[in-house]
């Protein structure tokens, strides 16, 4: 059974399993899935100011911070009993293509050649970690909620706003991959 989980699922498997928080969150306590909010939730609670948008019953949604922790313990305690010890193996086209750009050195699948913080102080570092934070962080405010809640949540319930900014962020994905991000990486 452990070597079971130590094995990436099939799309088939861990598909339906992400599907099934939907009806589980619903029938458990009309609650609905989303991670972005947990955000607001902690700042409503250790930063009571006088900001309307903080300004709610935030007790009412401590289920939400519950599940985000959960989210952490279970990636940590995954992380201590059921990592594999072997290399992630980055596939040969796309670490030719990076190593392009100067990327060669990866720690599970992270480039340390520019996610660390000497980069951080470069110009490709500071677009790709402060301005790019800022943006998914912007993005998901004005989208009312992030790709899971939209994806998952609002798709599963046929919400028209969660179709259009799943789509939404697919295009942005798409571009920012494929136009952006080759010119970033080249500075």
């Amino acid at each position: 059974m452990l070597e079971f989980l130590k094995q990436p699922w099939p799309w088939y498997l861990a598909g339906p399993l992400i599907g099934l928080t939907v009806p589980a969150l619903l029938l458990l306590g009309n609650k609905s899935f989303g991670i972005s909010s947990s955000l607001r939730h902690i700042c409503a609670s250790c930063f009571p100011a006088n900001i309307p948008f903080f300004k709610y019953e935030w007790k009412k949604e401590v289920w939400n911070l519950v599940f985000v922790f959960g989210i952490f313990l279970g990636g940590a305690i995954a992380m201590q009993l059921l990592s594999n010890p072997n290399p992630v193996v980055v596939n040969p086209k796309l670490a030719a293509e990076l190593a392009g750009y100067g990327i060669t050195n990866y720690e599970n699948l992270v480039p340390t050649d520019v996610m660390n913080w000497t980069s951080l102080f470069t110009l490709r570092g500071f677009l790709l970690m402060v301005v790019g934070g800022f943006l998914v962080g912007f993005g998901t405010r004005y989208a009312g909620g992030c790709t899971s809640g939209h994806a998952i949540m609002g798709l599963s319930n046929l919400q028209w706003p969660s179709l259009v900014a799943t789509i939404s962020f697919m295009i942005g994905g798409l571009i920012m991959g494929n136009l952006i991000l080759p010119y970033i990486l080249s500075l």
